[in-house]
């Protein structure tokens, strides 16, 4: 049997797919974040299962445990508390372990916290960079603005609430007017998205909200960064037919133009 891995809501319990409910109600074992949460999940549902506990403190750990297991066919389903496990959730590590054992793993999808922000932001667009969430230390959080200055697509990142303010206030600092959206509580009762610039935004979260936080953060409009970005790509190909390998070509450009490694290196392919 597969490692069934399955996305559960992001707030509202009636958002599971049929297919989901199908799998957690067969299942030999359920593996989540927190059975207290899971099980009231499968309440509303009228499911029964056998619940046992995979968060980041003992994934390694379940992850020797359940290899063997899987390795014989038993049914395991994976679930996080919230959204897609393995997306800034415990999961990855099995799923890997189980690919590199040689057994299948299916995954169903379902609600995500990405995909509904981005909609309800109202700046979507054909390309979007998920970040996961924003860096802790200040400094960290100016570099990613630093990268971001010349980004023409939407990023979406997850927030807590108690550093909210603070990764706010810092984004308003370097990129004042940069469209965001804080999208709070989505499909919850209390859901709310305030829009604005990232100035007015910030003026509106003195304080941490309570609640699960995605940030979407618009790309620019600059017309004048696009050239800038092409010539720096240019810039690349000439350091790499120099003998430059390309990677450290790419970062130097980076620091110079404040124009994304990433995106440098890639289109200078």
């Amino acid at each position: 049997m597969p490692l069934a891995v399955c996305a559960t809501p992001i707030g509202n319990l009636d958002d599971v797919t049929l297919r989901v409910l199908r799998e957690l109600a067969e299942a030999e074992i359920v593996l989540c974040e927190d059975t207290r949460h899971t099980r009231g999940l499968l309440a509303r549902h009228g499911i029964e299962a056998r619940l046992l506990s995979y968060h980041e403190h003992n994934e390694a750990k379940r992850t020797t445990e359940l290899l063997p297991r899987l390795q014989a066919g038993a049914r395991v389903a994976l679930v996080s508390d919230a959204g897609m496990p393995g997306i800034s959730d415990p999961g990855a590590r099995l799923v890997a372990a189980a690919l590199d054992a040689g057994v299948p793993v299916t995954v169903l999808p379902g609600p995500s916290a990405v995909d509904t922000a981005l909609v309800a932001s109202g700046l979507s667009a054909d390309r979007y960079l998920f970040v996961g969430f924003l860096p802790r230390a200040a400094r960290a959080r100016e570099n990613l603005w630093g990268e971001l200055a010349a980004f023409a697509h939407p990023v979406v990142a997850f927030e807590s609430p108690r550093r909210l303010p603070a990764s706010l206030a810092s984004l308003a600092g370097a990129l004042p007017e940069r469209p965001v959206a804080v999208c709070r509580e989505l499909t919850k009762r209390f859901e709310e998205v305030v829009r604005g610039t990232a100035a007015e935004v910030a003026a509106r979260f003195p304080e941490p909200p309570k609640g699960e936080i995605t940030v979407v953060i618009g790309g620019t409009t600059d017309v004048a960064l696009e050239p800038r970005a092409g010539e720096a790509v240019e810039v690349v190909a000439e350091l790499v037919a120099g003998g430059i390998a390309r990677g450290r070509a790419a970062e130097l450009v980076a620091r110079l133009t404040g124009v994304p490694r990433n995106e440098l290196y890639r289109e200078s392919l």
